[in-house]
């Protein structure tokens, strides 16, 4: 346990924000190309796009944590 708070944490939040919403205007901004699809494939694409914003985010955390990427 830390004694003092780290920079780390308010700056990875305020990332992490703003990180989100650029990814979800990126989708909007996507989403006439994805309703041209077949359903079955919008559905596929809408929940690869919806979970793939969980990759980066563990290692995101443990850095805000640690100040390591791994």
């Amino acid at each position: 346990m830390r004694d003092k708070p780290t920079w780390r944490i308010p700056v990875g939040i305020l990332a992490l924000l703003v990180g989100l919403v650029l990814y979800a205007l990126a989708v909007v901004l996507a989403s006439p190309l994805i309703e041209r699809l077949p359903v079955l494939a919008q559905t596929l694409a809408y929940l690869v796009l919806g979970l793939a914003w969980l990759l980066p985010l563990r290692r995101f955390l443990i850095w805000m944590e640690t100040g390591r990427w791994r």
